[in-house]
């Protein structure tokens, strides 16, 4: 029988190296015009009418191409578009066009132009099944509606500085919009900004600064994503009315490692997602922002995490129910000297709960309470973190338990803790094949 933690471990062993996403087969491409290599691209392009497929043979083909109509440029991984060394190798200008299944290789090298592989700027685009190598960016959107760039992979530079690769895949200004089963990996972002009303719906992102960073984009949906190994799984930055469900967020590391980021948004609903192995589970900074927002956190499980919880301050109106809380270094860090008092926390679960239940509603007649004296000074004393779990940090505990002079503050309560463990919360489904 596999225990809760071993179940975690499972979530975030390594797993393979090979693309997820599958170029299509041949018999699953439309029927199309064939293109051989060394065949003037462009010209065939330009050639085409609206709504006309243009199949790439296997071999090289020399770009950079831009499509400004609404055809279609597919082919299998073998039939690959190289760059020339500068600017974007593949511009979908055209409203309606497509790219499928072929690979793109290289793209200039200026970070300041967005140098990259795709650039989609239109209406009704799709990107799908393509694989992207050696480029600088990934796949760009920028100023678009109704696209939908969906089982991709992309593959980074990986250079350690982190800041100096190109983002993955890039949403600007795009709405109404779905970026699906991609794969993404050893890249700097995936970013999301001023780009509203989008879906985020099972991608794996690997390797990344950022799996997902919002910025001003507002009523979107984040769910089904696997993000393992990133500095910072999913941050949400002055956006409201994000959907965050069912993502593992494991293995953000490193002194700003954080799973799930919050700073300055509201009307957040974060359910049944996974933490694990983060420095920070969930770490909140002015959230929500507005009086009458609110942000729900429900049959969440964090779990091994250095910290489960870190406020920056002390917050209000944000609500925690059925949440699962085992194994962490620290359940709670609030900076400031503050607390989560103001934080409605209700039914959930704390392995470090020890009261009973006399009436049998499942819930502990006691409130669960967390006062930790070392939670408080490095709360206070940030510095004091590189200590966590070491004697001298328990020594400051027990101090705190037996000499009421030295009795640390009150940081949360819930008044109804559950006793048991919620049955029901199960891990995200994960393909270990990514």
């Amino acid at each position: 029988m596999r225990t809760p933690c071993t179940i975690c471990l499972l979530l975030v062993a390594p797993c393979g190296r090979e693309p997820a996403a599958a170029a299509p087969p041949p018999a699953l491409l439309a029927a199309g015009e064939p293109v051989a290599p060394g065949e003037p691209l462009q010209a065939r392009v330009d050639a085409a009418a609206d709504g006309a497929v243009l199949t790439l043979l296997p071999g090289r083909h020399r770009g950079p191409v831009r499509i400004a109509r609404g055809v279609t440029l597919q082919g299998t991984r073998d039939a690959v578009v190289v760059s020339d060394g500068t600017g974007t190798t593949v511009r979908l200008a055209g409203d309606h066009s497509v790219l499928r299944g072929i690979t793109v290789e290289g793209s200039g090298d200026r970070a300041d132009l967005s140098d990259g592989a795709v650039l989609v700027a239109g209406t009704g685009i799709t990107v799908e099944d393509v694989l992207v190598r050696g480029a600088l960016f990934g796949i760009l959107a920028q100023q678009s509606s109704h696209i939908a760039i969906r089982r991709n992979v992309v593959v980074g530079s990986g250079q350690p500085a982190l800041g100096l690769r190109g983002d993955g895949i890039r949403l600007w200004e795009t709405t109404d919009s779905v970026v699906e089963n991609n794969v993404v990996r050893d890249c700097r972002d995936l970013v999301v900004w001023y780009s509203s009303r989008n879906r985020v719906v099972g991608n794996a992102v690997t390797g990344c600064r950022y799996g997902t960073h919002f910025m001003y984009s507002h009523d979107s949906v984040v769910a089904d994503n696997r993000y393992v190994d990133d500095v910072v799984g999913l941050f949400v930055m002055y956006s409201h009315g994000v959907q965050v469900q069912r993502n593992l967020l494991a293995r953000a590391g490193g002194a700003a490692g954080i799973g799930l980021g919050v700073k300055e948004s509201g009307d957040l609903v974060v359910e049944d997602n996974w933490f694990v192995q983060d420095t920070d589970g969930v770490y909140l900074d002015t959230t929500p922002f507005a009086n009458e927002q609110h942000n729900r956190f429900a049959r969440n499980v964090v779990r091994l995490c250095d910290t489960a919880l870190h406020f920056h301050a002390s917050l209000q109106r944000n609500e925690f129910t059925d949440n699962v809380f085992a194994d962490n270094g620290a359940l709670i860090a609030v900076g400031g000297g503050g607390d989560a008092l103001g934080c409605d926390f209700h039914g959930n679960w704390f392995d470090t709960y020890r009261g009973y239940d006399l009436d049998g509603d499942g819930s502990g007649d006691v409130p669960f309470e967390f006062r930790r004296l070392s939670s408080q000074l490095t709360s206070r004393y940030p510095d004091l973190a590189l200590l966590q779990g070491a004697p001298a940090l328990q020594a400051v505990d027990l101090i705190g338990e037996l000499l009421p002079l030295f009795a640390p503050r009150l940081l949360l309560r819930d008044q109804a803790p559950r006793l048991h463990e919620p049955e029901g919360i199960r891990p995200p489904e994960v393909d270990h094949a990514r």
